[in-house]
């Protein structure tokens, strides 16, 4: 079994989402998150002055699936969540060897 974790733009989430849903999925959950990185935030403007958004919205979903569909999975999250732009998102794949024992 593999986790596969995922930072998102929120417009791009649900397009995720549908590009993993006819796969195998063991379990997945998506929450609210706030990202800094590359995109190094954006200026805003808030009653007529300017103020910095260091911290941008984002989606993180985390999809357990089996070994052999992860490759698959992953390949689909990255072609659904790409814009082409800065700040796209992250993708962790991580081994859950242990999690096979812990079924409940």
């Amino acid at each position: 079994m593999k986790q596969i974790t995922v930072v998102v733009k929120p417009f791009r989430a649900e397009a995720v989402l549908r590009a993993i849903a006819d796969l195998d999925v063991i379990a997945c959950v998506a929450q609210e998150a706030k990202g800094f990185s590359r995109q190094k935030g954006y200026l805003d403007r808030y009653v007529g002055s300017e103020y910095s958004m260091a911290f941008l919205p984002k989606v993180e979903i985390s999809v357990w699936v089996n070994d052999d569909k992860a490759e698959e999975a992953a390949n689909r999250i990255v072609k659904s969540a790409r814009t082409g732009r800065i700040g796209d998102g992250k993708v962790f794949v991580v081994p859950m060897g242990w999690a096979d024992a812990l079924e409940f």
